[in-house]
């Protein structure tokens, strides 16, 4: 080992100063020597012995305090993060580069791995909605022996993270939740990114294409909206949400352990109401070009998109046969049975079911299988409207003189008499002439 980190371990007190002299093959007397000097010029007294130290130099009661604060109440915290504390909850202003290398001195923390091979990274979307990540990370979050999976949604533009919560175990319901959150709160969205689970696509063999052609639960919810679904095929590819996943393990179990939260209920509550808005107000970007790509979803059936649907057909009596229970339909005033007539059931993510035929929901029940009534209007006798007499306009000539014929200037009807009269008059006249 170099001299420095046998002087850092020993600052540490994870070694006694004279197994250090033994290490370094320096008799007793001279690390006492040297340890004096280190608490009189620094780390520069080791080495060069200059006259004038540097006025930079970091006094060693300093580094001996930055120390005892990661051992002592830092320790399962990340450099970054802890560089952030010491600043923020200490007053320490010490560069990010010295405590890096004074931890992994000291020991208590390991250096990173070499990385692997050169890969381009995939420029971002210029808009918000173009494209977002879906992805789960189980971790020990609450630093017991407990295991759970944190599913996060953030958009590839700006990194922004649009839902965050703590499940038992990713699955079709928790991704469902996720995506309805978002949906709800942000609206349409073009293209979601994941990588290639069961509950997001079918893969007929291992490390093969994904099968387009048969779709799960969610990739069925993302058609009816619309949404592209596009599959990661390595974890490189899903490198902005892996690295994302590196930020949260480093961070939110230290937050947690700090705010003495220690169910998923209160950590997600504790994600919707701060942390989330904190974590964002951090490491959003912004885009590269103004505007959005999400646009307002006006459909009223979200229920029955995010929902899991199974088919069953109507027995003769009007039951059907679903999760060990035996429903009755109900009556319907819009046909006199259902008897022989496919129906979809819909698990929605409350844990209720609800029997669908076309747009019509012919009946509703509990997790528990029993039915669930719905209101019903009242029913009264319809007000019959009673007609509006209207007087007509005095230009309005009255119904007997539109049945007159158009010769006669009078609006009466003229009698026989008065006919035979008449033309007895047009007789003379046409003798007379």
């Amino acid at each position: 080992m170099k001299v420095q980190e046998v002087i850092m371990k020993a600052m540490a007190k994870r070694i006694t100063w004279w197994e250090a002299a033994e290490i370094l093959g320096i008799d007793v007397r001279t690390m006492r020597r040297w340890k004096g000097r280190l608490k009189r010029d620094g780390y520069t007294g080791l080495f060069d012995r200059r006259r004038h130290p540097s006025p930079k130099r970091i006094p060693v009661e300093q580094a001996e305090r930055v120390l005892g604060l990661y051992q002592e109440k830092y320790s399962d915290f990340n450099v970054r993060h802890f560089h952030e504390k010491l600043s923020s909850e200490h007053g320490i202003q010490i560069s990010y580069t010295w405590v890096k290398k004074a931890l992994q001195a000291a020991g208590l923390v390991r250096t990173a791995r070499r990385r692997g091979p050169y890969r381009k990274r995939r420029p971002r979307r210029p808009l918000p909605g173009m494209m977002l990540h879906i992805d789960a990370s189980r971790h020990q979050w609450f630093s017991d022996e407990r295991w759970h999976d944190l599913i996060v949604v953030l958009d590839d533009a700006t990194s922004e993270i649009y839902y965050a919560q703590l499940v038992a175990e990713e699955s079709t319901r928790t991704v469902m939740a996720a995506f309805r959150s978002v949906v709800e709160k942000k609206g349409w969205f073009s293209s979601v990114y994941s990588d290639r689970a069961s509950h997001f696509f079918r893969t007929p063999k291992a490390g093969q294409p994904v099968d387009t052609r048969e779709v799960t639960e969610v990739g069925r919810a993302m058609k009816e909206l619309g949404i592209r679904m596009i599959p990661a095929y390595s974890p490189q590819a899903r490198g902005r949400s892996e690295r994302s996943f590196g930020t949260w393990q480093g961070r939110l179990p230290q937050e947690l352990r700090l705010k003495n939260i220690r169910t998923p209920a209160a950590a997600n509550a504790f994600l919707n109401d701060h942390y989330i808005r904190e974590f964002n107000s951090q490491f959003k970007v912004p885009a590269a070009e103004t505007g959005t790509a999400f646009a307002p979803i006006h459909r009223r059936d979200l229920d029955r998109v995010f929902a899991i649907q199974q088919e069953r057909v109507v027995d003769n009596d009007n039951t059907i046969q679903f999760a060990n229970h035996v429903w009755q339909i109900p009556p319907t005033p819009f046909r006199a049975t259902l008897a022989g007539c496919r129906v979809i059931v819909y698990e929605h993510l409350d844990g209720t079911f609800s029997v669908g035929y076309g747009p019509h929901t012919v009946g509703r029940f509990t997790a528990a299988g029993d039915p669930i009534e719905s209101p019903r209007p009242r029913r009264g006798r319809t007000p019959v409207p009673r007609p509006v007499s209207r007087r007509l306009p005095p230009s309005t000539p009255p119904r007997y003189a539109l049945r007159a014929s158009p010769g006669l200037r009078s609006g009466r009807q003229p009698s026989g008499n008065q006919k035979a009269e008449t033309n007895k008059k047009q007789r003379k006249e046409t003798s007379r002439s």
